[in-house]
């Protein structure tokens, strides 16, 4: 098969990046096979408009971007979802006011817990380690917005999961 020279720049493309696109899927959703449905979902996407992504400045931060854009959605429509079922349950869950919070916090968990521009942000920055200006590429926001986020994640995530705990997760002591 002979492929031109955007299917062959494509090509390079998704193997060099179609692993790390699917591992940001998973971390901002926690659903691995979510996940590799977005990461491809984003693919395809870029696909489609490759003429206009080969020709960006950062073709990675774009892709970044679509895929954080369609976890958003999922997750907005699994809320909504979530939302819509609550309306049918016929018994109310018993209500817990303190949460139950084991010895070991997952980090999964704890990132869920954030909103998604905090856990996006904190993925990027600190798991994918993405410079702010290279996170906000990726978000479509400023570099202020993605400093804010980071460190309201990142507070958030300690009074979660502790100091030190917080601090391990991104490489450092606090």
């Amino acid at each position: 098969m002979v492929l031109d020279d955007a299917s062959a720049e494509f090509h390079d493309f998704f193997e060099h990046h179609h692993a790390e696109l699917a591992r940001l899927a998973y971390m901002l959703t926690g659903e691995p096979d979510t996940a590799e449905d977005l990461a491809a979902d984003a693919l395809v996407e870029l696909w489609h408009r490759w003429d206009r992504v080969r020709r960006a400045d950062h073709p990675v931060a774009y892709a970044r971007g679509v895929v954080a854009n369609k976890a958003r959605s999922r997750i907005r429509s699994a809320v909504r979802e979530r939302r819509r079922i609550a309306l049918f349950r016929l018994h109310r869950s018993e209500r817990v006011d303190d949460p139950d919070v084991a010895a070991v916090v997952d980090v999964r968990t704890a990132l869920a817990r954030l909103s998604f521009g905090k856990r996006a942000c904190v993925v990027l920055r600190h798991a994918l380690d993405l410079s702010e200006k290279e996170t906000a590429l990726a978000l479509g926001v400023s570099v202020g917005t993605v400093k804010s986020q980071t460190s309201k994640g990142m507070a958030e995530l300690r009074r979660l999961l502790g100091t030190r705990a917080a601090g391990e997760l991104v490489g450092r002591e606090h």
